[in-house]
């Protein structure tokens, strides 16, 4: 059985979220690349290191936190994984969705590599619907 990278990056970035940390450590794959590059150029993470031990590469991410000490501590990124392994999710350009009335992303991959939603509505072009980050 396979592994899905992009449920693992996911879910370490929303664990390290949670547990407020601010740098995590994924491993460097292609897709995982181009994804953290979207998450940086949205301002979702601060700041990306590759990071090479061994004979394997890391990314270093690190995140970006809201600082609310009037309330309690609220979690900076939503994320939810929409097309997995086990079922695909498709999408035309003028289905895509829109997230939170446009405040939030859409990762989208495509024939012409891993882009947002809005870049892919620009396009013209569909593809399978990643996931949703708010």
């Amino acid at each position: 059985m396979g592994r899905d990278t992009i449920a693992e990056i996911i879910t370490s970035i929303r664990n390290a979220d949670i547990d407020r940390k601010r740098v995590v450590r994924i491993e460097s794959t292609n897709s995982t690349e181009n994804i953290v590059k979207i998450l940086l150029q949205e301002g979702f993470i601060e700041n990306i290191r590759k990071h090479r031990e061994k004979n394997k590469s890391f990314l270093v991410l690190i995140l970006r936190h809201r600082k609310n000490r009037k309330r309690p501590y609220r979690n900076f990124l939503n994320l939810k994984r929409i097309s997995r392994p086990g079922l695909r999710i498709y999408s035309n350009s003028q289905l895509i969705p829109r997230i939170l009335g446009g405040m939030g992303i859409v990762i989208i991959s495509t024939s012409r590599g891993i882009i947002t939603g809005r870049e892919a509505r620009l396009e013209g072009i569909g593809g399978e619907i990643l996931c949703y980050i708010w």
